[in-house]
């Protein structure tokens, strides 16, 4: 297959395909503008921090848009294709060693189209490209390198590139001199074409993938079984997670076993998934002044982390340790989501309630320096029994606690912890209490110093999804610590989503930035956002957010259900100069949307009684079965689903004014245990629109206070237990056998 991809370019090129994963450095478009410069391209305009920083490179950069397509095909020359975001480390430096060189800018402005994508605003891009990527070279990351032809179709590809021919890579000058050379020449030129129509063709069967719907299907307890025997296959006994490095948090895996022992009692799959949060906490991957973890470790010990601090990822262990908190009662979890949601309110929560994206590893011009501290400047910050303490439960030691390929790493040290409290409490003859205590005196004193440094840089652009994934990280902590700075910032956040990230006809945009939202939105912008509102329905009883939600399904379904194939594409018809419409269902560093999606057609099923979803629903798990039999660790969200039809859903109405003690001490007793499979809807019967709320929503339909009490009502199967008015006799109906 390689041999038909590469075609001429084979034998002179294929020693360059050395790709690297290292997963930029920011500067804000603000800082950019202020400065003057020799070079100004047409990324001036653009909002993303991304392009932005790119707008003063001597490259001839254009936004992906019709303005650089066409020039391409009038002038018939090749489009370099470069994607990368704004907290990726090695796009900085190829910016900083290639796209700031003059002699490079000068060729590539020649010879080719520049064109630059941030992967964040464009997923569709990236997706399409990344799949190319990986027919060419068999791995990806970012920056990706792409080039195409001017109708679009990739023939050539990498990741990052030095300057020079150096590290048995080749030089970003030697290849573009060469793959202008091919393109110069008609022979080739007309194989390199040849040879992108076939890879073409590969990236849409790859990204296209639609099977028959087998009405037969079964799906059974076996594919969930089987999921779990899989995960304990992949597990780290020592380290926890569920590869070798680099470690991304695996948030799926973890909400998976959980509900596997949810279910079956299975006290492996909880010991897996708690080992592998104790780990991920203790480890340097986690922020331990400020909280919220980075994206990975580059080490199986979680000790070394690349420094940047995505959004989606943060949301998403929120809810994950929320979840363990419930079903452990260990009051360590609770204290982890809550740090992730003090570092997002503190540091990434706009005014107006958007929530910005990622903060960069990098600043100072060096990844990671803002997190790591030298023993000397510890010493001069804290009392000595303070540093002692510090010294003994951080592992910090006086030449660094942890190797690295930079030099300015070397005599550093990254907080973890190698002792539990109780072992170090001993070992320095104090409480626990004590213990904790001064912790928390010192992790205060550090983290003032630390907000005096220049912090790395920040992308404060706004992702429909992100945010999505956010509110329902904030609804549920509101729902579980009823702690109303939660649900404040879930309201203000979804409030912004409906404020400014739509069309005036009310359909979704992706991004928001600088007064200005952009692109239209992908299946995973509707897919959790729907959720989300469901969430916010859930945690306050809006009944706003579940007719948004409602609405947005509705929407959903108009731009992205193939009803032939029963499935929903990535994209939507307004998505323009695509070589292909992608289908995509396996989850990455986010859930899979159309898994995000199948969730939302159940519990608004469920909610308001519609058929159609149910049905769209199982189309889904049935189509993706062969996926999820044969690689279950790549569908984990699919089967988080698969768990909701099989095991039944409890549907749960409460008769009730809302503030009313009654009615909140029903809702603690719902919210504060983990019941993954449950929908809640609540009715005020003193409301003005009681009884029209009721034909809304059939769940509350003929439900009634019982002797003038908060009532609760329990379902499940087309079958509703007794009306009950005490938390302890819900409790009982809603773990009863």
């Amino acid at each position: 297959m390689r041999q038909i991809i590469y075609g001429v370019i084979i034998v002179a090129l294929a020693y360059f395909l050395v790709a690297s994963q290292h997963p930029v450095h920011l500067h804000t478009g603000e800082v950019i503008m202020s400065q003057k410069h020799k070079h100004t391209n047409k990324l001036i305009n653009e909002t993303s921090p991304y392009l932005l920083q790119h707008a003063h490179n001597p490259v001839d950069w254009y936004p992906w848009g019709e303005e650089a397509l066409a020039k391409a095909k009038r002038e018939n020359k090749p489009i370099f294709l470069s994607i990368g975001y704004a907290a990726c480390h090695w796009c900085h430096v190829m910016e900083k060693e290639s796209f700031e060189n003059e002699e490079i800018a000068e060729i590539l402005n020649k010879h080719f189209i520049s064109i630059k994508v941030d992967r964040e605003e464009r997923p569709d891009l990236d997706d399409i490209y990344m799949t190319a990527l990986v027919a060419i070279s068999g791995s990806g990351g970012w920056p990706m390198t792409v080039f195409l032809t001017p109708d679009l179709k990739p023939f050539y590809g990498g990741t990052y590139f030095p300057p020079e021919d150096k590290w048995g890579r080749v030089g970003f000058k030697n290849l573009i001199l060469r793959l202008n050379d091919f393109w110069q020449n008609d022979q080739s030129r007309t194989k390199l074409h040849q040879d992108a129509e076939t890879l073409s063709q590969i990236v849409e069967q790859r990204t296209s993938i639609s099977l028959p719907v087998d009405e037969d299907a079964q799906l059974s307890r076996d594919l969930l079984a089987n999921a779990a025997r899989q995960l304990e296959k992949a597990f780290d006994d020592k380290w926890g997670g569920f590869s070798s490095a680099p470690k991304f948090p695996p948030s799926n895996a973890v909400m998976f076993l959980l509900r596997d022992y949810f279910h079956t009692g299975n006290e492996r799959s909880l010991e897996m998934a708690t080992f592998t949060l104790d780990k991920m906490f203790e480890g340097g991957v986690y922020d331990h002044l400020g909280g919220g973890f980075h994206r990975y470790s580059v080490d199986h010990e979680w000790l070394v982390p690349h420094f940047e601090k995505m959004l989606y990822d943060n949301a998403q262990l929120a809810v994950v340790y929320i979840e363990a908190y419930q079903a452990t009662g260990n009051k360590k979890y609770a204290r982890i989501a809550r740090e992730i949601f003090d570092y997002e309110m503190s540091y990434m929560t706009d005014t107006s309630g958007g929530i910005y994206s990622t903060e960069d590893a990098d600043s100072q011009g060096k990844e990671g320096i803002f997190y790591l501290w030298e023993r000397d400047e510890l010493d001069g910050i804290l009392s000595r029994k303070e540093a002692e303490i510090l010294s003994r439960y951080y592992n910090v030691n006086k030449n660094g606690n942890f190797s690295s390929h930079e030099d300015y790493h070397k005599g550093l040290n990254i907080l973890h912890i190698r002792k539990d409290a109780a072992t170090v409490a001993k070992e320095l003859d104090m409480t626990e209490d004590q213990l904790e205590n001064s912790l928390s005196g010192i992790k205060k004193k550090l983290l003032d110093v630390r907000d005096k440094r220049e912090r790395p840089g920040l992308d404060d652009k706004a992702i429909t999804s992100w945010n999505a994934l956010m509110i329902s990280a904030f609804a549920r902590g509101y729902q579980v610590f009823a702690d109303e700075r939660y649900s404040d910032a879930a309201e203000r956040a979804a409030a912004f989503v409906m404020d400014k990230m739509r069309t005036e006809d009310g359909k979704l945009l992706r991004t928001y930035r600088a007064g200005e939202s952009k692109f239209h939105a992908y299946l995973e912008d509707y897919a959790y956002t729907i959720r989300a509102f469901i969430d916010l329905y859930e945690a306050g009883f809006d009944k706003k957010w579940l007719f948004a939600a409602e609405d947005l399904t509705e929407e959903m379904i108009a731009q992205f259900w193939e009803e032939k194939s029963a499935s929903l594409f990535n994209t939507s018809q307004y998505h323009k100069n695509l070589i292909v419409r992608t289908k995509s269902t396996n989850d990455s560093a986010i859930p899979s949307p159309v898994g995000v999606a199948v969730e939302s057609f159940l519990r608004l099923g469920k909610l308001l009684d519609k058929e159609d979803y149910f049905k769209k629903a199982q189309h889904l798990l049935k189509t993706n079965l062969p996926y999820m039999e044969k690689a279950p660790q790549g569908y984990l969200t699919l089967l988080m689903n698969v768990d909701s039809l099989i095991h039944p859903t409890k549907e749960i109405a409460i008769v009730g004014q809302k503030d009313s003690e009654d009615t909140k001490k029903l809702l603690k007793a719902i919210y504060s245990r983990f019941i993954p499979n449950r929908v809640i809807a609540l009715l005020d019967p003193s409301s003005a629109d009681a009884a029209e709320l009721a034909k809304k929503i059939p769940l509350l339909y003929g439900r009634a206070l019982i002797e003038g009490k908060a009532t609760a009502y329990v379902c499940e199967n087309f079958t509703c237990q007794l009306p009950v008015t005490s938390s302890e006799k819900l409790i009982k109906q809603l773990f009863a056998k």
